[in-house]
């Protein structure tokens, strides 16, 4: 696998990425509410302020994406077909060699994600009721220890 700075290229595969991953890990969130995410996400990623890295397969296959707004990871997803595979964890490697000190919000309701990055080595500092949209998807915030 191998980690290099999205290009415009990526985008549409990046946007097939968070859709497929939202929907097999965010069950908790009503399909209304994935829906009304849909041109918040693909702003997101077309825009040129957004610090993308993309995970590649050997074979060059966009398998998966962090984004960073300085040391906080603002996302990272992966393929489902790509999960538990150590892409997750070369993420995080890479962003902590970026940065060195790292924080991330987690859906309290997504236990494989908040499991992951205890896993990754991160620690719950404080939670929120309200996710950043105002919606109630309550956020762990994480902080590299």
């Amino acid at each position: 696998m191998e980690i290099q700075r999205a290009t415009r290229s990526d985008r549409e595969v990046l946007f097939d990425v968070w859709l497929r991953s939202m929907r097999a890990t965010h069950s908790f969130v009503a399909e209304e509410d994935i829906q009304s995410f849909i041109p918040l996400v693909r702003e997101y990623l077309s825009s040129d302020a957004s610090d993308l890295w993309v995970l590649r397969s050997d074979e060059g296959r966009v398998i998966g994406y962090m984004g960073m707004s300085a040391h906080k990871m603002e996302s990272l997803f992966l393929a489902p077909e790509f999960f538990r595979r150590g892409g997750g964890r070369l993420l995080v490697r890479h962003a902590y060699a970026l940065h060195g000190v790292l924080t991330v919000d987690v859906n309290e309701q997504n236990a494989s994600a908040r499991q992951f990055y205890e896993a990754c080595g991160f620690v719950v500092e404080g939670r929120s009721e309200l996710d950043d949209l105002g919606r109630p998807y309550p956020l762990l915030h994480m902080r590299l220890k």
